[in-house]
């Protein structure tokens, strides 16, 4: 998936949350759940993808990801939540 998107990274179902941006998902989580990159997700072992919104241009996934940083916690498990209720990983719907 080589696109712009905005993603939550949970450590477990109402863990740890982590939002990023990105312009390859599949690659950026597979960096997140290998810890290849030193930073907060390998340091509160954020590792599942719950959530991601796709989008056609980089500054508006920068836009949003500002938007959702800025959002409370319960703002962003209710968007969890919305698109993915049971907390799945979402990693292997990516391949």
């Amino acid at each position: 998936m080589r696109e712009p998107c905005v993603y939550i990274m949970a450590s477990k179902r109402h863990g740890t949350l982590y939002t990023g941006v990105t312009s390859n998902l599949a690659r950026r989580v597979h960096e997140h759940r290998n810890d290849l990159i030193k930073g907060f997700t390998g340091r509160y072992q954020c590792h599942l993808l719950v959530f991601y919104e796709p989008y056609p241009r980089m500054d508006d996934a920068i836009g949003r990801e500002k938007q959702l940083k800025a959002g409370s916690r319960q703002k962003k498990i209710a968007l969890i939540e919305a698109m993915n209720p049971q907390w799945r990983d979402l990693y292997e719907d990516l391949a």
